[in-house]
């Protein structure tokens, strides 16, 4: 009898277990996979905002499923194994504990593992009632009734062309994996404006709509009237936080379930105050204490994305960002390095002493010098000239493996959007607003070299609160 519950129910039972109550929003998703289920639907989509509680509605999916037919066996794929292992641990402990499915628990341990195992079942199969993937793992041999595919896209796994290109290529060997009447299920949020989840076609990608034939499902944390789906937990004061402190972009993609395209123009240099203060310097306490236009600097950072040649496409480019004590961030220079063949001197060395003037001009505390590439060798020649000018600055190598576009939409979504950045006369003599003004995400053509050293800076900032700066509504100076 307890097989003939229906989903929401299933859910509701379960809430009440743990002395919780269920929200709409709950009921409303647990009423879609239901129904689908019900109704013989075996290709579904479920977009949901982010913390919704979406993995754990699909947990009591698979549990209510198995109950429903103990032969069954699920797959779950996720972008990595950890992820997919977490959501078969929280399926275990559900089946353990939700009253109507106590009795599916095995006898034997080695059936009841961390990334699989098989409950009580009449039929002997080889494969375990269910099995955690991640999306690169070997699937040869493995069979499924049920695939979920949860969060299979991630900015690790659609940053980039190729990226999407290649998750787009193993989701569609799940294909072999499903039996023929099998049912798959996509669970997540985009990332991309070519995201597998996306509705429209999109006339210059040759692959069009991923998953056309799919049923779907968006949930929104915003209803079509402007008010929260679970007021409860996100009030709208929440979601304008969540606005603020993420960016537009992320927002979009991650709380409106929106395939965000981008276009040219997506920062507006407008909306960044010009200045022209200087850096104020005192000891207190025999404390180095630094200034700007009365706001206390609590950190600067100078960031160096190298690059040589003067022929090619990459400018060589160091950017020093000053955060202040009401979560301000100030462009106080950008300097792209020029070299000259005539001087007789190698590139390297010529680029290091400008930084060096850098240092000695600001009293720099650091530089971090990306070495991805050229850069690897660059530390060593910095020091030298460091030492050699009789200053005191530390050099800090790292590696980026993040993507570009990924790297300046993170740093500078967030903070422009909350006109928290001003910037400082000089570095409008720079190609920085030109680059700001025509980058298009992802799919940008031209320089942007001084947007990624700008994001290297303002990411190494540790995060503040932003608060209302008290003269972000006065006319540039």
């Amino acid at each position: 009898m307890s097989a003939a519950v229906s989903f929401p129910v299933f859910v509701a039972l379960w809430n009440r277990h743990q002395s919780l109550g269920t929200p709409d929003v709950h009921f409303r998703i647990a009423h879609f996979l239901g129904e689908s289920w019900r109704l013989g639907h075996r290709r579904l989509l479920l977009m949901a905002f982010r913390a919704c509680g979406k993995s754990t509605l699909v947990g009591l999916f698979c549990v209510w499923l198995l109950l429903r037919d103990p032969s069954l066996r699920i797959l779950v794929l996720s972008a990595d194994i950890a992820l997919a292992q977490k959501m078969v641990r929280h399926t275990r402990r559900i089946l353990e504990l939700h009253p109507l499915t106590r009795h599916l628990k095995p006898e034997r341990p080695d059936q009841w593992g961390a990334d699989r195992f098989t409950v009580r079942r009449v039929t002997e199969l080889r494969d375990p009632s269910m099995l955690a993937k991640g999306i690169t793992s070997n699937l040869t041999g493995t069979r499924a009734d049920v695939i979920i595919c949860d969060d299979v896209e991630v900015p690790q796994t659609s940053d980039s062309e190729e990226k999407r290109r290649m998750l787009r290529e193993r989701l569609k060997e799940t294909e072999f994996i499903l039996t023929p009447e099998g049912t798959q299920l996509f669970v997540g949020t985009p990332h991309s404006s070519g995201s597998i989840y996306r509705e429209e076609h999109d006339k210059a990608d040759e692959e069009g709509v991923f998953l056309a034939d799919y049923r779907r499902l968006v949930v929104p944390v915003l209803n079509e009237l402007g008010e929260s789906v679970w007021p409860e937990r996100f009030s709208l004061a929440r979601i304008d936080d969540l606005k603020r402190r993420n960016g537009p972009a992320h927002f979009q993609s991650q709380m409106l379930c929106q395939c965000v395209a981008f276009k040219d123009g997506y920062f507006n240099p407008d909306h960044i105050p010009v200045n022209d203060f200087d850096i104020e310097m005192r000891e207190v306490h025999g404390r180095l204490v630094r200034t700007l236009d009365d706001y206390k600097i609590l950190s600067v950072e100078a960031y160096w994305d190298p690059a040589f040649g003067q022929d090619g496409r990459d400018r060589s480019v160091v950017a020093v960002v000053l955060g202040d004590s009401e979560g301000g961030y100030w462009l106080q220079r950008l300097k792209v390095l020029r070299t000259s063949s005539r001087s007789g001197e190698d590139e390297a060395s010529q680029q290091c002493r400008q930084v060096v003037e850098l240092v000695r001009e600001l009293s720099l505390p650091s530089v971090v010098l990306e070495t991805n590439g050229l850069g690897q060798f660059l530390p060593g020649i910095l020091r030298r000239e460091i030492a050699e000018a009789g200053l005191s600055c530390a050099v800090r190598p790292v590696h980026n493996h993040q993507s570009k576009a990924s790297r300046i939409l993170d740093a500078l979504d967030a903070v422009l959007a909350a006109r928290a950045l001003r910037m400082h006369r000089m570095v409008k003599q720079t190609p920085f607003v030109r680059e700001l003004a025509s980058w298009s995400g992802p799919a940008s053509k031209g320089h942007d070299d001084c947007l990624d050293a700008v994001a290297g800076a303002l990411a190494l900032h540790p995060a503040r609160v932003f608060r209302c700066r008290r003269s972000m509504s006065d006319p540039a100076v």
